[in-house]
């Protein structure tokens, strides 16, 4: 069928396209404002809070990785739940959550773009949203490879601005040698509460890989790429985000990191003596490139509940030209325009945080069980079980510390 283009995506992303659409929703506008509260938290052990999170992050990944594998649909989470447990319906309301949760984030995203551009240009927040929400609306249903590419160029400005950073203040990774021993953690109880602390901020810092997934029929090659692609978002984040909190409690006291609501342009400021508009600029543009990024991930896992008949028809339907699901794209943004005029900043990011967390709880649990089969078929990427056991009890764990948290408050 052609002219619907049910089911049929195009393979157009390479490697390379793959991982700046990973590392574009992974480093997203939250490390330009996070570090100010990681300092906080940790002092000047960060690097080590960065670090505990990349553990606590890398067994998850690593389950996606196999899952993708095995399994590379767009429908992405859903599917692997089914396939794990074997129920319909709870693999529907995963696939669902996982949709639901893209769009609370991009909606998150669209409100602080607003918020933002309301300091310098006086325009209704409602109209500025809705304008917004257009907007990446239209990109991501202008083709997988242009709006993937667009994502990319952004990303790669995001990483520049990070480097930038690196780059200024770069002179105090010198005083390593004699100062190496601040970097990380002393033995003690209020020492180790802040990391832990920071590290559970941090966390969400090193989230994208489950995005990721969803493109996995626009991939090509996607068995091998994917496991792969995700392995590399993962350590080039990782590398970033260390390198990036040593510098700055070498550059600059972590109480004035903190002190600052853009610590991020502070440092840049304080290292160069420079005006910090065009850092803060990037960080307006990673907003933009991670509200896309969601949009298009929670589109794909509507496509992809829909062609494997959990959704309306409709919803799988690809346009002929374009060579995207147009209506999935449509009604993901007309659920993050409705959620971002409707809820404030603070409830979107406790939603999103919740759903995602549950969510890889779920999935750790369905590779445990696939992998439990006797009749199991090799893949092309393969993780040992304790992995997806030890993701789910760290993602669990999470997710109990935030709910407490939430209820407490």
């Amino acid at each position: 069928m052609t002219e619907t283009g049910r089911h049929i995506l195009r393979r157009n992303l390479s490697l390379w396209q793959v991982v700046l659409y990973g590392l574009g929703t992974t480093i997203g506008a939250g490390i330009y404002l996070l570090l100010g509260e990681v300092a906080r938290l940790s002092g000047s052990a960060a690097p080590t809070a960065f670090l505990v999170s990349s553990l606590l992050a890398i067994f998850t990944a690593l389950s996606f990785g196999e899952l993708v594998s095995r399994f590379p649909r767009s429908a992405g989470t859903a599917t692997y739940v089914r396939e794990g447990f074997g129920r319909r319906h709870l693999a529907t309301a995963i696939g669902l959550m996982v949709s639901t949760a893209g769009c609370i984030s991009a909606a998150a995203m669209a409100n602080g773009f607003a918020s933002y551009l309301s300091e310098f240009v006086e325009i209704p927040q409602g109209i500025c949203i809705a304008a917004f929400v257009i907007l990446m609306v239209a990109v991501a249903a202008w083709g997988v490879s242009e709006s993937v590419t667009l994502a990319g160029l952004i990303t790669l400005i995001e990483i520049g601005g990070l480097v930038v950073i690196i780059w200024v203040a770069g002179d105090s990774l010198n005083q390593v040698p004699e100062r190496w021993t601040e970097l990380l953690p002393v033995f003690d109880v209020r020492a180790w509460h802040g990391i832990s602390a920071a590290s559970l901020l941090t966390f969400y810092a090193y989230l994208g890989f489950e995005d990721m997934v969803t493109v996995a029929e626009e991939v090509k090659e996607a068995r091998r790429t994917l496991p792969l692609a995700i392995g590399i978002t993962l350590g080039v984040t990782t590398l970033l985000y260390v390198t990036l909190a040593a510098v700055s409690v070498l550059s600059v006291s972590p109480e004035e990191l903190s002190e600052s609501a853009v610590p991020l342009a502070f440092l840049y400021e304080r290292a160069t003596g420079n005006s910090p508009t065009g850092i803060a600029t990037v960080g307006v543009l990673a907003v933009v490139n991670g509200a896309l990024i969601q949009v298009i991930m929670a589109s794909r896992v509507l496509y992809g509940l829909a062609a494997q008949g959990h959704l309306p028809a409709w919803l799988a339907k690809v346009h002929r030209k374009t060579g995207t699901p147009h209506y999935a794209t449509m009604a993901a943004g007309a659920l993050v325009l409705v959620l971002a005029l409707w809820f404030p900043l603070a409830t979107l990011a406790e939603g999103t945080s919740v759903l995602t967390l549950l969510v890889f709880v779920m999935v750790n649990l369905a590779l445990w069980r696939v992998k439990g089969r006797a009749e199991i078929q090799a893949a092309a990427f393969t993780v040992p079980r304790w992995v997806p056991i030890v993701g789910a009890c760290s993602t669990g764990m999470l997710l109990f510390i935030r709910l407490s948290a939430a209820l407490v408050g």
